[in-house]
């Protein structure tokens, strides 16, 4: 079911917690969330991916280590004109807990999830995620082609392109839509959360949670095809990999890639004078005298 976009509130939340093992000693000291894709921290780019649906109120979820890390570097967000919360996640208890933990922050509304090491970049990404925040009910996943279906949850699709049922991690696979880490919920989606049991990982899966909207003719898919990025930066070949395919697309293009500040002052939400400001403070860096064109341009 479809309605007016503007009739239903939707607040966002990332996940930027875990203890980033397959990136140790560097997270030793650190989230990964925190460690560099090229030249901006890595939770600029799910943190950008909000701010393109429109969405400004915004739950940070993290370790007790980490959490005032991102406080240094975001703060409370007015200066995006967006609203930042935070919260801990004392254990990795699974991705679908963030609806447990954020519970009073969702409150009325619906949500979206996206994962904190997650990269996503191309044309008319803006587009597909208005379109499934038009869904006033139910859940839209994210389907993207790969080549190794075994090693992400999967999504297998009837002849008439609607999920036929989702596979975590299948040896043999009819599909390689792998299901990426970015979720539309509507508000029933603390209660279904409620519902799931521990996996024999001691987790809340997503999974599991996605199974309970697909038994119900809740769960939606919008697939990224060609001239999409999707770029996982769990390890230390995919941090290098996402830190090259940044710098390469922003070196030939001469734009910003998750540049926050140009989000917020497209969208409207911070002023020229604002941006401004920011530039001045960044000016030693390429991305401030970015900034400051975008000023003396528009």
């Amino acid at each position: 079911m479809k309605t007016d976009n503007k009739s239903i509130k939707w607040k966002g939340i990332i996940l930027a917690g875990g203890s980033g093992t397959r990136l140790k000693p560097i997270t030793n000291i650190i989230s990964k969330q925190l460690l560099p894709v090229y030249n901006k921290p890595m939770i600029y780019y799910p943190l950008s991916v909000l701010m393109l649906a429109g969405i400004r109120d915004i739950l940070i979820i993290t370790t007790k280590e980490n959490i005032n890390h991102f406080k240094a570097l975001l703060l409370s967000g007015r200066k995006l004109g967006i609203n930042l919360s935070y919260k801990i996640q004392k254990k990795p208890n699974g991705i679908a807990e963030a609806f447990i933990i954020g519970q009073k922050f969702i409150g009325k509304s619906n949500v979206c999830l996206i994962l904190g090491d997650n990269v996503l970049y191309g044309q008319g990404l803006k587009a597909f995620l208005k379109n499934a925040m038009t869904r006033s009910t139910g859940s839209t996943i994210f389907g993207y082609p790969v080549k190794d279906p075994s090693r992400f949850g999967i999504v297998e699709l009837d002849k008439n392109n609607r999920i036929k049922k989702i596979v975590e991690k299948p040896k043999n696979s009819k599909s390689n839509l792998a299901i990426i880490g970015l979720y539309f919920y509507d508000n029933s989606v603390v209660k279904l959360t409620k519902k799931i049991k521990k996996s024999h990982r001691g987790e809340l899966e997503i999974t599991d949670l996605n199974k309970l909207y697909h038994q119900n003719s809740n769960l939606n898919i919008e697939i990224f095809g060609r001239g999409f990025a999707w770029l996982d930066t769990g390890t230390y070949e995919s941090l290098i990999d996402a830190s090259n395919f940044i710098y390469v697309a922003e070196k030939r293009q001469g734009l910003q890639i998750a540049c926050i500040e140009e989000i917020a002052y497209n969208n409207g939400w911070i002023s020229k004078r604002t941006l401004l400001k920011i530039s001045k403070e960044n000016s030693n860096t390429d991305y401030g005298k970015y900034l400051l064109n975008l000023v003396k341009n528009k």
